[in-house]
């Protein structure tokens, strides 16, 4: 059973920036696509950067393009989200998520949470002066 723990959130500035780690354990992740996805009280979960098993493919959410950036390393079961020019509006619980070999593409599946088979228990990153 694969197990994802997201850690490295907290409180911050606006444009501020923090790096949330995904820790996978039970399976290699190298194997799995990977997604970031945050969910605001009252709202649904937002796919926000997703990356393929081999780490060549990224997509990114219009809202978070430019300032987000997702990172794997081959061999190693930890993936990254590095945060900068953080805004209020990215305030949110940020989930860890895995999908299992599939020939979905990554675009694809960062618009579809119900894609993904493992989540983590999310971190809290808050914006705010």
């Amino acid at each position: 059973q694969l197990q994802l723990v997201e850690s490295g959130g907290g409180l911050v500035q606006p444009g501020g920036s923090l790096k949330l780690s995904c820790a996978a354990s039970g399976y290699m992740l190298d194997t799995f696509a990977i997604g970031w996805f945050r969910q605001a009280p009252g709202k649904g979960r937002e796919g926000v950067a997703c990356i393929s098993s081999s780490g060549g493919t990224t997509h990114y959410a219009d809202s978070v393009k430019g300032r987000f950036s997702i990172s794997r390393v081959n061999g190693k079961n930890t993936v990254y989200l590095q945060l900068r020019s953080l805004k209020p509006e990215d305030t949110a619980v940020y989930y860890c998520t895995a999908r299992a070999p599939s020939i979905t593409s990554v675009r694809t599946m960062c618009n579809r949470p119900d894609f993904f088979d493992y989540w983590g228990q999310g971190t809290q990153v808050t914006v705010s002066s």
